[in-house]
């Protein structure tokens, strides 16, 4: 199905029907759908840590945030020389985040945006679409503290859409469609809040809420 003009309730829609839209470019006016065989989710328990990652986490010289700055992180996702993300794709996920149901979680270093990954909320599910990084583990970082305010707020299912092996390296795994969809349903039957955690938390409060489920 490719339609000629989607709306953020189209969307939403959409994503409750386990479809999300991609374009072949940044030029490309067209969006499809996509629906994979196999699918990436990143199991919240399952999040990993490495060694190296935790140290970068305990030594700062950063902040996080969250919905700060939705437009300019995907601005940044669609800042490369491949990208699905066309200017209308761009357009309504902004929408849907004015409407609370998109929202960025963002590495920052003093008023430069280094890092950070966007996704639309539905239920207890969050279903990512990018991310992106200008520092070394800028999307991990970004990753770290979003798994845990996921989890704080109740949420069951994170979407990663596809596998590649940054994101394997991490602990997400592939399933299939019919697994992904049961998981689906079962998350959109579920209530969750993105802003439950309130203030963002101390790194060592992630890594002992992480050290705590491992």
């Amino acid at each position: 199905m490719r339609p000629q003009r989607m709306t953020p309730e189209l969307l939403l829609n959409a994503y409750a029907a386990g479809i999300f839209p991609m374009a072949e470019g940044r030029a490309e006016a067209e969006i499809f759908w996509v629906d994979p065989r196999q699918r990436g989710v990143l199991p919240l328990d399952g999040f990993r840590i490495s060694r190296s990652l935790a140290r970068r986490m305990r030594r700062g010289g950063f902040t996080v945030a969250a919905d700060r700055d939705f437009a300019g992180v995907v601005a940044a996702c669609a800042d490369r020389e491949e990208t699905w993300i066309n200017e209308r794709i761009a357009e309504l996920y902004t929408e849907l985040h004015h409407a609370g149901h998109a929202h960025s979680m963002e590495i920052w270093v003093e008023d430069r945006l280094v890092g950070g990954v966007y996704g639309v909320t539905l239920g207890a599910a969050f279903f990512g679409e990018s991310m992106f990084s200008r520092i070394t583990d800028g999307s991990k970082l970004a990753l770290a503290w979003l798994v845990d305010r996921l989890r704080i707020g109740g949420f069951t299912l994170f979407d990663t859409q596809f596998i590649t092996p940054h994101l394997a390296s991490l602990g997400a795994l592939e399933v299939s469609r019919a697994t992904y969809h049961k998981e689906l349903d079962a998350a959109l039957a579920r209530r969750a809040d993105f802003h439950a955690q309130g203030p963002i938390p101390s790194a060592q409060a992630v890594l002992q809420r992480r050290t705590q489920t491992s």
